[in-house]
């Protein structure tokens, strides 16, 4: 706004109070440093499990490309195996072909889908116990604090100025880590070769340069990701964390801190009890920020990076055996009992949160009080995605039961489509494709059916012209002949007539069809 005053009119600026968000006085720097994290040893029930997890996990990758099965003796013994130089994918008893590759789509279909109920269910549980980052992450753990000791300890030595002992422990560490990367690496390229062949030529030196390229990179991201990341990779590069809002719902369970009996919090719960003030059973210990891998305090409420592993649970139900209250402060709850809970502690929302409204005369939590039951999980929403998961998963095995092991293609020479023999007859050639999906050699009978009076012959195959010939085909294998099928004049019927290309397995009565055109000109 502009006024004017005076004889001179000297105009009058109005100063406004404004200031540019992005003002360099003010401007934050885009990438905050990274702040140390040092997790705590935990132990409890959700500990165990965690460790049970990781060998099961660790234990099926490790160990699986050394798992043998027996195909026979015309393909690979390897339980799993990619083979990707014969477009072959095994998994002990299943063989997938390339064209066959809607299959691994169908379990890519099952695994999201599976996902989408375990986390409408119980929440970031894939996150917590099963995912590759955290399994490596604890495992990296597990030598940070073989070797540099417990919390304490580690944030003392990683504040303390470098000396002997400190760059010993950090070269043990770093170097154990990058070992544990190696292995990690080395062990994914197994799934792509026969593992004990492999193994000497990587050793040896004799392996493919991509083998060698395969370990370094995946050293470089295990030993990345797992050692220096950590967290980060779980807060800024996995996407899960803000898709996976869209999968919870009011029923959903998460790790919830439940402030309706622990608040108001009190180090000096016995003296504020006896001055007569409202004292809830959260300690303000920290347990339960200390044991965090990810470094949040879960008192905060639901947030983005936590990945619901529950060892704030195991901390924070040790101090509450400690003081002689209840386990479940922190607890595995879903939003509704949240809810119903922090009703009766604030009075319907008349007051603030008043702890002993929840609990009876004898001091113990009231009947009232929702707790977590497993028939909660049990709901609409559950059975669809299970249903939708098994549905999926019913399809897919009986269509491998089902499939067909021999199969027939067949390619129309182009040029020319027809040629005129001599004794007037006709010829079209045709480029048939046989192939053998089971691990022993067959003998396919080729045969026309139609065309009468036509004869078929082959390239390379010395069996006299016929209606039908018996063709060899190695076990596993694509084996392509060309064909040549001749009708006499008399018996052409029309420019293009219709007929199938029949091959039958004798032995196992499998059979398949193609239907072909023959050519012939135009009769005059």
């Amino acid at each position: 706004m502009t006024l004017l005053t005076g004889s001179d009119r000297t105009p009058e600026i109005e100063r406004l109070d404004a200031e540019a968000v992005n003002s360099a006085k003010v401007r934050q720097p885009l990438y905050a440093p990274r702040k140390k994290i040092f997790p705590k040893r935990a132990s409890g029930s959700f500990r165990r499990f965690k460790w049970l997890i990781m060998l099961v996990t660790l234990g099926i990758y490790y160990v699986t490309p050394w798992l043998r099965w027996d195909r026979g003796p015309y393909a690979p013994d390897q339980a799993v195996l990619i083979d990707i130089a014969n477009r072959r994918f095994y998994f002990f008893f299943i063989e997938i072909w390339p064209q066959e590759f809607i299959y691994v789509a169908g379990l890519l279909v099952m695994a999201g889908v599976g996902l989408f109920l375990i986390t409408s269910t119980v929440g970031r549980a894939w996150c917590g116990y099963t995912c590759p980052q955290t399994v490596w992450v604890d495992l990296f753990l597990v030598v940070e604090r073989a070797i540099e000791g417990e919390r304490n300890t580690r944030i003392k030595l990683d504040a303390a100025p470098y000396s002997l002992d400190k760059i010993v422990k950090r070269v043990a560490k770093h170097a154990i880590w990058i070992v544990i990367a190696v292995a990690t690496g080395g062990a994914w390229i197994f799934y792509f070769a026969d593992a004990p062949t492999l193994l000497v030529d990587v050793v040896t030196g004799h392996a493919a340069p991509i083998a060698y390229i395969t370990v370094a990179v995946l050293t470089a991201t295990t030993y990345v990701f797992g050692g220096l990341m950590r967290e980060q990779v779980c807060t800024y590069m996995c996407p899960w964390p803000r898709i996976q809002a869209a999968m919870l719902d009011e029923h959903s369970l998460t790790v919830t801190y439940n402030d309706w009996r622990g608040e108001p919090r009190s180090r000096h719960a016995k003296k504020a009890a006896a001055a007569g003030n409202i004292v809830g059973d959260c300690v303000d210990c920290n347990a339960c920020v200390a044991v965090c891998p990810m470094g949040i305090d879960i008192r905060d409420g639901q947030q983005l990076e936590c990945i619901t592993c529950a060892l704030c649970i195991d901390a924070c139900d040790s101090v509450m055996d400690k003081v002689g209250k209840e386990r479940g402060l922190i607890s595995y709850a879903t939003l509704s009992d949240y809810n119903a809970n922090m009703g009766i502690a604030t009075a319907a929302g008349a007051k603030p949160i008043d702890p002993r409204l929840v609990r009876g005369e004898n001091g113990r939590l009231s009947d009232g009080i929702a707790h977590f039951h497993l028939r909660k999980i049990f709901r609409p929403r559950t059975f669809v995605y299970f249903g939708a998961w098994a549905l999926i998963g019913v399809v897919l095995l009986t269509a491998l039961l089902s499939r067909d092991r021999l199969q027939v293609n067949v390619l129309h020479d182009r040029n020319p489509q027809f040629v005129t023999l001599s004794d007037g007859s006709i010829r079209n050639g045709y480029t048939v494709k046989l192939l053998n999906m089971i691990a022993e050699p067959r003998t396919i009978v080729v045969s026309i059916d139609g065309l009468p009076g036509a004869v078929m012959s082959a390239t390379g195959i010395d069996q006299p012209e016929g209606r039908s010939m018996a063709i060899p085909v190695e076990p596993d294998r694509l084996r392509t002949i060309k064909v040549f099928v001749t009708q006499p004049l008399d018996q052409i019927d029309g420019t293009s007539q219709s007929f199938r290309f029949v091959v039958e397995d004798k032995s196992s009565f499998e059979t398949d069809t193609y239907t072909a055109n023959f050519y012939a000109p135009e009769k005059r």
